[in-house]
């Protein structure tokens, strides 16, 4: 049975692509969520990297709206980029040093997701397939 399933790849990349989108875009908007609920925590920690705070801002509502985006398939592909390279970011300048087991390993799932539906497209399962019917 599964290997039905699996053989007919044509129909299952959009649910695969589906699949990805939810789980990408529930991350980041619960991320940047808190970010902009808990914004003088995040212009705090942006800070102690040096980074003025404009790039909390910028970070947060990145993560939030664009977490969306993804999430309903919407500007799928400008919003997976910029979801991407927050993700470059934050491993550069804070996972990085923590090497890969318990460092950055989540970050660059995040990252190789991200490009991946910017690459790949929304599939046809989104929102406004939904308000078009089809």
């Amino acid at each position: 049975m599964l290997d039905a399933i699996i053989m007919k790849s044509h129909r299952n990349i959009d649910i695969a692509l589906l699949l990805i989108r939810v789980g990408l875009g529930a991350v980041f908007v619960i991320h940047g969520w808190e970010k902009v609920t808990n914004m003088e925590g995040t212009i705090g920690f942006f800070a102690s990297l040096g980074l003025s705070s404009i790039w909390a801002y910028v970070v947060a509502y990145i993560e939030l709206i664009g977490g969306l985006a993804v999430l309903l398939g919407s500007f799928t592909g400008w919003a997976a980029m910029l979801l991407a390279a927050v993700m470059v970011g934050a491993i550069g300048m804070v996972k990085l040093e923590q090497g890969f087991l318990g460092g950055y390993e989540f970050d660059l799932v995040l990252f190789l997701s991200a490009v991946a539906v910017a690459l790949a497209g929304p599939g046809k399962y989104t929102v406004k397939r939904l308000i078009k019917g089809r």
